[in-house]
Formats: C-alpha cells, structure tokens, sequence
C-alpha cells in the first residue's frame, strides 16, 4: 500500500478563504482586531476576538490583555499586559461590521510599557493645543523585499481609503522595489495613529502577497537611496501671514537638540543619513530652502509666501 501523501494546497488557494469570508455573520456581532506595537518598538501585534454589536468609536471597544512574555514586554511570571483601544477603523480584510481598533499598551500596574511612547505624546500634544500642530503628510518609505511591488501598493491604497486612513498618495523611489506612500495631514495625536494603522495594513496586504516589508533606513548597502519617515509640520503661527518667523524659531530650537533627538528616531538611521543620496549627516544639523540634502527643508513655495510648513 502506497504511503499518503499530504500536501497544503488549500493554504496557498485564497478561493477557500472567501468561501469562509463570504459567510453570513450573525445580526450585531463584529470581529474587533485588536493591532500594538511590540516590545521592538517597531513591530506590530494583532489578535481578534468578537463584540455583540458594532462599535463606533473606541470608547465601545473594552480593553484587552495579551501574553507580554511573548511580545518582549513583561516576564513570564506576571505576563498580563493590558490593550487600551485608542482609535477605531474599518476592516478592510473582512469588510462588513469588523473594525481594526490601534491600541496603547500598559503593565500591570496601569502604567505605560516602555514601547508605548504614545502616552507621553499625549502629553506634549495638549500642551500645545492651542497652536493646532499638523503633521503630515508623512512620507513613509519602503522597499527592498518586493520583486516590483505596484500591485501590492495600489492593494494598500485601496485599503487605506477603505479603513478610514487618511492617505494622500504614493509613488515609486529611486531604489529598485522601492516604494513612498504619505498619509496625512492630521492634526496632533491622530497623525501617529493614521501612520502606525497604515503600516499594520502594508504588512498584513503583504501577507497575501507572499512578500515582506522592510523599513530598515538601508535596505540595501552601497550606492543607493536609503528609506526614512519624513513629515511636513506646522503650528497655526507658521501658517499665518509671516509665519516664517515661527518657522525659524522652531528650526533654530531643533538645532538646540538636534543629538538628543536624533537618539530616539529609530534604530542604523547613521547608515543612512550620511551626507550623500539626498540626506543629511547624521551628526551635523543643517536648514536651507528647496536643499533636499539639509536635515530640515524650507519648500521654496513657503520662502516665498512668508508662511506654511517645513520638512
């Protein structure tokens, strides 16, 4: 008798999904996915549970734990780690009533994890309510992993508009496989979470397309582009007639602590920021109008209307 053999040509069939997806689901009842950033600070989370009716906001949506041990944010021995639900979208992988909620992440003791910089940005974003900050659009790099990539960013789009992200376009880079979408411009606190939602999307997209994302600053060594995350940002001053002034008035304060906050915007960013490929120095700060090789950008449009934003 000839050995069995068993083969996995239903996980590669995405027909056999939808026969599952195209379900009728029960009147009320929504599939929550819950989305966190990992112990990495850089890495995104999911796990899915039901809620007896559609939420509307994530005030509807109750908190959560998960297994911190596993994630790289809490031991094994007290593992809880608990899901503040912080903002609320549209399912676009399984449509219907089903919502993707963003949360913060915090310890046992109801204080923040080390990972969740989002509580302290709260902070800084009501001390300066009063100036309406915007950011964005933010110009999210990515490549290398991608044989071309168009299907899956045009896949991404879709998705975005779908979910509730504010996206505002993509297009191809310099580097081969190398692709930019921007999201934005939100005011304050949103403009973190539209961008984390964004990425959550690429890498779930991604999964269907049997590719990878990477967002390293240098995908690939040598004579070519890096990848960065770049905003436009402006205050209620600096769009006012003769807002330029403000403009250099913050550029000079960021100059102040250009080392200090250069430590904190993410990890091998010396290997990209090296003076060449339409970068700066990672160890000099520099401004100028229309320089695409200075640490901050003064569009020309900008320097000549006396107000806006800079880059």
């Amino acid at each position: 008798m000839m050995n069995p053999v068993f083969t996995n040509a239903a996980g590669m069939d995405k027909n056999v999904l939808q026969r599952y997806l195209a379900l009728p689901q029960p009147d009320g009842k929504s599939m929550i996915t819950y989305v966190w950033i990992d112990g990495t600070g850089e890495n995104l989370r999911a796990k899915t549970r039901t809620c007896d009716k559609e939420p509307k906001s994530p005030d509807d949506v109750s908190w959560w734990n998960f297994d911190g041990s596993s994630t790289g944010q809490a031991e094994g021995s007290n593992s809880e780690v608990y899901l503040k639900p912080i903002a609320l979208f549209k399912d676009p992988f399984t449509l219907g009533q089903d919502k993707v909620v963003l949360c913060e992440t915090y310890n046992f003791d109801m204080k923040p994890t080390v990972t969740n910089h989002r509580a302290k940005c709260i902070e800084a974003m009501l001390a300066a309510e009063d100036q309406h900050p915007i950011f964005g659009p933010f110009y999210c790099g990515i490549g290398a992993c991608l044989a071309l990539g168009r299907d899956l960013v045009e896949s991404h789009y879709k998705a975005c508009l779908y979910a509730g992200v504010n996206i505002r376009g993509t297009n191809a880079e310099v580097m081969p496989a190398q692709w930019e979408y921007q999201v934005g411009p939100s005011e304050g606190i949103d403009a973190a979470d539209q961008l984390w939602m964004s990425r959550y999307l690429l890498q779930r997209i991604a999964e269907e397309f049997g590719t990878q994302v990477s967002f390293h600053p240098k995908p690939i060594a040598g004579d070519w582009n890096g990848a960065g995350c770049h905003t436009n940002f402006s205050t209620l001053f600096m769009r006012e007639p003769n807002g330029i002034n403000a403009i250099h008035t913050a550029i000079e304060r960021l100059k102040a602590r250009h080392h200090t906050h250069i430590k904190v915007y993410g990890k091998d960013n010396e290997r990209r920021l090296t003076g060449r490929h339409e970068t700066a120095s990672i160890h000099e700060f520099s401004a100028g109008v229309a320089n695409r090789g200075a640490s901050i950008r003064i569009p020309r449009q900008v320097d000549e209307e006396k107000c806006g934003y800079f880059e």
